[in-house]
């Protein structure tokens, strides 16, 4: 009877650890575990000081950029959108957001009236430069200079496609904290859901290295690797969600995504199946920390942790990448840093805006 009892008890929902506690029993993956802990310590640190480009061009004048947007309604491409603007106000440019709405021939006719535009340059938002390889070619032809947001899978220069930058953290530093932030804090013994969209080269990478860096500790399984295009985010995720729930039960305890915007359309499905909000399965954002994950986070609701990418500080990275451009040098090469954002260490914000860069960029551009 009480081998019996035990079993039962290992099949219920709140069984294993959550985040920030260490389940019962040796790790499955000591070694692993160990510096998995450390380097999320690391990351989970708020105070953390400008470490961006000090010097620079100042401001060129006059300047029009067009922002074309995969979709706004990716957080992470519309955060960024709102940088530039920001950034934009602040040089003393003009700015044109064009949606692309998330389908390539729509990405494809908004690159068609960015070049049409004529403008000084064009930021491509967070889709492939290569699916719209003619627009890019003209736009190349013309002297425009292009400058990525999570366009390519490396942060800097790119020849092809032909890009000034990209302006991205280094997908490989988010994809290994995430998965380390599940071996930390599943104590290296997990069930593990991965949610991509292989649509997008950059996405379908970090998804890889994510899926790399969790096989490191032999402890943690992934259950299911799940491609669900972001576009098609709403209308998919809540079925898929609720056959997960039916098919691994309590086999499943953490879930990483490669942006957050699953975990708002996942809700619905992990409440109507009655799992608590706080967990398990407990939930992280490998990007890009918009609002509305913060207040998930915040209040305990289906998700745990965010790997936020610092929108604000890339859009007006993006506008200093352009005046470069402008002036005649080369790129930055600034990246920034990883961050996990927690309910413990967020105090309450709902975006990660590191401080300094704007006075940073201000200086710079002499404004």
């Amino acid at each position: 009877m009480l081998a019996t009892a035990t079993l039962l008890a290992g099949c219920e929902r709140g069984s294993s650890g959550g985040p920030g506690e260490s389940t019962h029993g040796p790790s499955g993956c000591p070694a692993v575990h160990a510096r998995a802990q450390a380097a999320v310590t690391g990351a989970e640190e708020t105070d953390v000081p400008w470490n961006g480009p000090t010097s620079g061009p100042t401001a060129v004048s006059g300047k029009s950029i067009v922002y074309v947007a995969q979709t706004m309604t990716n957080p992470g491409v519309a955060g960024a959108a709102n940088g530039v603007r920001q950034a934009a106000q602040a040089i003393g440019w003009d700015v044109r957001v064009i949606d692309g709405g998330g389908t390539p021939t729509g990405i494809q006719a908004a690159m068609s009236e960015a070049v049409a535009l004529k403008p000084s340059g064009i930021v491509i938002g967070g889709f492939d430069p290569d699916a719209t390889s003619r627009q890019v070619a003209r736009a190349n032809a013309a002297g425009i200079p292009l400058i990525g947001w999570h366009a390519v899978a490396a942060p800097g220069p790119s020849r092809r496609p032909e890009l000034f930058t990209n302006v991205t953290t280094y997908v490989e530093d988010v994809a290994r904290i995430s998965a380390r932030w599940i071996i930390s804090t599943s104590n290296g013994r997990a069930g593990v859901v991965l949610i991509t969209d292989a649509s997008i080269p950059f996405a379908r990478n970090k998804s890889e290295l994510i899926r790399k860096e969790l096989a490191t500790c032999p402890g943690v399984k992934v259950l299911a690797y799940e491609n669900i295009p972001i576009p098609d985010a709403s209308s998919r995720t809540p079925r898929e969600i609720a056959s997960l729930l039916s098919r691994f039960r309590s086999r499943w305890t953490h879930s990483v995504a490669i942006n957050d915007l699953y975990f708002a359309d996942a809700a619905p499905a992990f409440r109507a199946a009655g799992e608590k909000g706080s967990g398990p399965p407990f939930n992280i954002g490998a990007g890009d920390g918009d609002p509305s994950a913060f207040q998930r986070i915040n209040s305990g609701q289906y998700q745990a942790a965010t790997v936020p990418e610092p929108l604000s500080l890339q859009g007006w990275q993006i506008i200093d990448e352009f005046n470069r451009a402008f002036s005649g040098r080369p790129a930055s090469g600034y990246a920034a840093p990883v961050h996990i954002a927690t309910a413990d260490n967020s105090d309450g914000a709902t975006s990660w805006d590191p401080s300094g860069y704007r006075e940073a960029y201000r200086r710079i551009w002499g404004r």
